[in-house]
């Protein structure tokens, strides 16, 4: 996953630093993350363009609002609206300026090379070190979840669906690993302190970059951190993808609680077989020669958590169906603590404990008490928002939605989808990562809304609930495939709403249109100002119950 904030400077001599502008922010492979993905805009780059801010020079302005309209304004006029939206897709920071990082996407379309960090030396084993025992467990997917393709699709034979239906059991059951491994998960010096999040893995996709193609049939080979994740993976199928096709990528991590020997760090995993998120929890000792606990396993806690695609064809643009269900369990425990591989007596001298008749060796180890901790589901949300910057509003569940709202005497700005909006699929992919994340949709939403994302299936299901089945019944009515933004009263009235497929043709950018772009509060692509309008509409509209 981005920098969260960096220095911007402007090139000119004497330096004026500017502040951070607000800006924008799949053989069937048994449960995979996404649809078809689409792009509205794709770029074309001939020739290395060389980006840098835009200077100020000979005015010293000190209103951090004034200053970042000038330099989007020079912005604009330098590169026109579609460099700048462009450029504001690569500055992450959103300072307007290039760090070599933020270009790196650009060299490597360029150069045709990708430069892969090594983690630190190659692993090394040590025989003398801990080892820890790992266990997988997995029920299979239930078929009756399927939507669609129970009996197989237009155009899929039956037997496409065989390597879904035989994926039954783990293909590694049981797994011995160095603890020593299992340092990668240890925070960089610069992230040790209860609550940072950093980047395991980064994502190396963007907006520039796109997604990566869907007939991907052999993983490539795992380098530095990844060599982990993938032998841990490789425990439930053979081919896994550290590197999954849709943004968000990689693994990030978050300190839960430290003391001055253990870290309790929770993580969460993108990857494919394609399968989607995986999450976790390890307590580890400072230098990762002992690791007390490890957890991994996939979110079983909504009604469909996997998300299916048959690609049928040898090419790009074949034909691909898709599908969701539900898994009950797919998870890795640890048998118990590491523990050490070769055992001394008090004179230093070697314990056998297999010799027959002998007495097996006890370990006890000490309860850990933290010095200083978040909880599990803090830690788990700030791994979500470093993820998908879009969560930085909370979506709260259907039912906690509608209740907050009438305390609060607040719309409910509701996003209702046949897929997750926070998985990689299709159906909610292009909203979160353009206009949802947007300054000014987030501050709107913030101050405004209560917000919440529903699948179909839940809401059709709680057509039975007695209590909700009204608001769910208004929902659907107002329901087109694939997404529907939906904003309505507490007591479930949809005063407005809106197809995301009708949106993202309203807001595509045409050639022969002159500048869509807004800088008057800031730079907007046309997207986030045709989502404001919106929310402003509803608001209106809703005007005569929020004041009563």
């Amino acid at each position: 996953m981005t920098a969260e904030e960096a220095a911007g400077e402007a090139a000119a001599a004497p330096r004026t630093e500017a502040p951070s502008c607000p800006g924008k922010e799949r053989e069937a492979r048994a449960a995979v993350s996404g649809g078809a993905g689409y792009s509205r805009r794709r770029w074309a780059l001939s020739t290395l363009l060389l980006m840098v801010a835009v200077p100020v020079i000979g005015v010293d302005i000190k209103n951090p609002t004034i200053l970042c309209r000038l330099l989007q304004e020079a912005g604009l006029k330098t590169l026109g609206p579609e460099g700048l939206f462009l450029f504001s897709s690569l500055d992450v920071d959103h300072d307007l300026y290039l760090s070599p990082e933020e270009f790196k996407p650009i060299a490597e379309k360029l150069t045709g090379t990708t430069h892969t960090h090594t983690f630190e030396d190659e692993f090394l084993h040590d025989p003398n070190g801990e080892t820890l025992t790992l266990h997988a467990k997995m029920e299979p997917l239930l078929l009756e979840t399927m939507t669609k393709s129970k009996d197989g699709f237009l155009g899929v034979s039956h037997s496409s669906l065989s390597g879904l239906r035989s994926w039954k059991s783990p293909v590694v059951p049981s797994s011995t690993l160095s603890a020593a491994q299992f340092r990668v998960f240890l925070p960089p010096k610069e992230k040790g302190k209860v609550g940072d999040t950093w980047w395991i893995i980064p994502s190396e996709l963007n907006i520039f970059t796109g997604y990566l193609p869907n007939n991907r049939y052999h993983p490539p080979t795992p380098r530095g951190k990844e060599v982990l994740i993938h032998n841990l993976l490789s425990m439930f199928h053979p081919r896994p993808f550290i590197k999954s096709r849709f943004a968000p990528q990689g693994v990030v991590a978050c300190v839960r609680a430290l003391n001055d020997f253990y870290y309790d760090i929770v993580f969460r995993i993108h990857a494919e077989f394609q399968l989607n998120e995986f999450a976790g929890h390890i307590i580890l000792s400072r230098d990762a020669s002992h690791v007390r606990d490890f957890h991994l396993y996939v979110p079983n806690d909504k009604s469909l958590n996997v998300d299916m695609e048959w690609l049928y064809g040898s090419s790009e643009s074949s034909s691909m169906e898709v599908d969701i269900g539900y898994l009950p369990q797919m998870e890795l425990r640890a048998a118990g603590p590491s523990t050490p591989s070769v055992i001394y007596d008090e004179q230093g001298n070697v314990i056998d404990s297999s010799v027959e008749g002998g007495e097996p060796i006890q370990f006890v180890f000490e309860e850990i008490h933290w010095s200083s901790e978040i909880s599990r589901e803090e830690a788990a949300n700030r791994l979500e928002v470093t993820f998908y910057p879009f969560k930085k509003v909370p979506y709260l569940p259907f039912t906690e939605a509608f209740s907050r709202a009438e305390a609060e005497r607040k719309l409910v700005h509701s996003i209702l989808l046949w897929g997750a909006l926070d998985d990689q699929s299709c159906s909610g992919r292009t909203l979160r990562e353009t206009v949802l994340e947007s300054s000014p949709v987030l501050a709107l939403l913030n101050q405004s809304f209560i917000s919440s994302w529903s699948l179909v299936k839940e809401l059709e299901d709680l057509q039975q609930n007695l209590a909700l089945s009204q608001k769910a019944h208004l929902h659907l009515e107002s329901y087109n495939f694939p997404v529907e933004m939906i904003l309505a009263l507490p007591n479930g009235t949809v005063v407005h709403h809106i197809n995301a497929n009708n949106f993202l043709d309203q807001t595509s950018m045409k050639p022969d249109e002159g500048p869509a772009f807004s800088i008057s509060g800031g730079f907007e692509d046309p997207s986030t100002s045709t989502y404001v309008r919106f929310l402003q509409e509803g608001l209106e509209k809703a005007k005569p119950y929020l004041e009563s």
